[in-house]
């Protein structure tokens, strides 16, 4: 996605916490200075495995991943990316590709320059950039490959990989304070003091605050809240938000919404990712979707029509409500790359599907298109709603099938 095509007019302006991010333009997609909060992902595949890793990043794509990262861990991996650019590119998937780097980036993108000018954005974690004496050389050198490329870098800091020796040194420090904290708190100030640290660092070297995107990740609620509103406080450099080791499931979900909504809220988070672990074979493209969803909940951007359903009660007993609502929303997501192009403003549309008359005939007239079913022992009819007017009603066996196609028609009418 270029910044053209960046859906600006159907994202709400952010709390102002930040107006003084800088912007970084990561291939094209602008990152920071009051831009729409972007979503990106990371693949899974072994990148030496170039055809498996093209797919994968259709598929994240293809959902509505903006910038995708890949691991270059080795030199196969390193060999394969501009193939891999090369094969996005014939497929028209002109995703910006993230390389992540650690312990060897400097040598991987000294020796394979081809690599080095295909990727769009370097990620490199000053925890592992390099040790001892070796440490600022490396970093510099990989400082100097993004200015002879003229690339942004992420300096992400992660506290499962965190820089040692500087922790000591806080530690340290900490001990001998006349009102020492927490081990905790330390660690907290120690991931903050890392990124900034590294990124005046980088800038030092010539590398510019608009060409940097910093990170602080780590794997409990909590501290994420404090070491990012920390980090904000002390930095205008654009964010890249995300719980590390989210976790599989609802309870990664949950994790990351409950933490990163109160930095989003804040105005906190230029960039998001919600890294989910996925089942053994699970698609990998779900954090994509939670992505976007918590960015749509919050109303910070639309990308996919919503449909409102009831959850059901004692009222639903028929299933043919949740049916509905799960094939509809199914269906809008499964064609959103289609329509987007097609039906220009379509992510805005709310579709309503209810299962009685308690609360379906008002939930429905909020919708742009909705249906009030009919609950257990209500008359078998099954009210239609239209911009907020009764337009008709739908009776017999047909009435989700007949719903249906009324959706389709409202969609072509109203934006095709």
């Amino acid at each position: 996605m270029t910044a053209e095509q960046h859906p600006k007019e159907n994202c709400l302006e952010k709390p102002s916490a930040r107006k003084h991010t800088n912007t970084v333009n990561v291939g094209g997609v602008r990152v920071g200075g009051g831009h729409p909060i972007v979503v990106q992902s990371m693949t899974n595949t072994d990148t030496a495995d170039i055809n498996a890793t093209v797919e994968q990043i259709e598929s994240l794509c293809r959902a509505g991943s903006e910038l995708v990262r890949v691991t270059v861990d080795r030199d196969a991996a390193a060999r394969a990316i501009p193939e891999i650019k090369e094969k996005l590119i014939t497929r028209n998937i002109n995703v910006p590709l993230i390389g992540d780097f650690h312990y060897i980036g400097h040598k991987l993108l000294a020796d394979h320059p081809a690599c080095a000018e295909a990727l769009d954005k370097y990620r490199i974690n000053p925890g592992n950039v390099g040790f001892k004496a070796k440490k600022d050389k490396q970093f510099s050198a990989i400082i100097e490959t993004a200015l002879k490329y003229d690339k942004p870098v992420r300096i992400g800091v992660n506290w499962g990989s965190l820089d040692q020796e500087l922790l000591t040194h806080l530690m340290d420090k900490n001990s001998k304070s006349i009102s020492p904290v927490g081990a905790p708190q330390v660690l907290r100030e120690t991931i903050v003091h890392s990124a900034l640290m590294s990124a005046q660092y980088a800038e030092d070297i010539g590398l510019s605050s608009d060409r940097i995107i910093l990170s602080a990740k780590v794997s409990k609620v909590q501290d994420l809240i404090a070491v990012y509103t920390d980090l904000a406080r002390q930095s205008d450099h654009a964010l890249h938000l995300g719980l590390t080791e989210a976790g599989m499931g609802s309870k990664g979900i949950v994790a990351s919404s409950a933490a990163m909504g109160i930095l989003l809220q804040q105005g906190i988070g230029d960039t998001i990712r919600i890294s989910l672990t996925p089942k053994p074979g699970g698609d990998r493209a779900r954090e994509v979707q939670v992505s976007q969803e918590l960015l749509q909940t919050m109303g910070f951007r639309a990308f996919l029509p919503i449909v409102t359903a009831c959850p059901g009660c004692g009222r639903t007993t028929s299933t043919v409500f949740q049916g509905l609502a799960q094939n509809i929303q199914n269906h809008l997501r499964e064609m959103m790359p289609e329509w987007k192009e097609k039906y220009p403003g379509i992510e805005a549309l709310n579709v309503a599907v209810m299962g009685c008359i308690v609360n379906g005939p008002g939930e429905s007239r909020h919708a742009d298109i909705g249906i009030s079913l009919p609950g257990t022992g209500e008359t078998p009819a099954a009210p239609v709603f239209i911009d907020g007017k009764n337009v008709l009603t739908l009776r017999g066996k047909n009435i989700a099938d007949e719903f249906f196609k009324l959706v389709e028609n409202y969609i072509e009418k109203r934006y095709g």
